[in-house]
């Protein structure tokens, strides 16, 4: 449990400061359309460092592989996801666009396996 909590707790700071650095210090740099990209990397951090705390939680009760193997899935997707739209809207290579779906197939699979887990208790 305080491996996903500690996890947690890096994302949700990290979450933070990506978000004020966006907010201060690139509200000049980037275009109207790339800072909404840059918000929802934010976002999606934000919620999936929420789930970590989630995963935490459900660790505690339970030494189910699924609950561990959801919060890798939310890892992967804030990795991957967040991190392309970061990419994206700071670079300008659309191609980032790309890598973002697998992220986003990264959270569906992390709750799906958290459903699983629950259905099957």
């Amino acid at each position: 449990m305080n491996f996903w909590v500690g996890l947690g707790s890096v994302v949700m700071f990290l979450g933070v400061a990506i978000g004020a650095f966006a907010a201060h210090g690139l509200k000049n740099v980037l275009s109207d359309p790339m800072k909404i990209i840059f918000e929802t990397g934010v976002r999606y951090q934000f919620i999936h460092g929420l789930a970590l705390f989630v995963v935490a939680w459900l660790s505690s009760r339970t030494a189910s592989s699924l609950i561990s193997a959801a919060g890798w899935c939310f890892l992967a997707g804030i990795v991957i996801f967040s991190g392309s739209l970061y990419v994206l809207s700071l670079s300008g290579v659309k191609a980032w666009g790309a890598v973002t779906p697998v992220g986003g197939l990264a959270f569906l699979a992390g709750w799906a396996l958290i459903g699983i887990w629950a259905f099957q208790a």
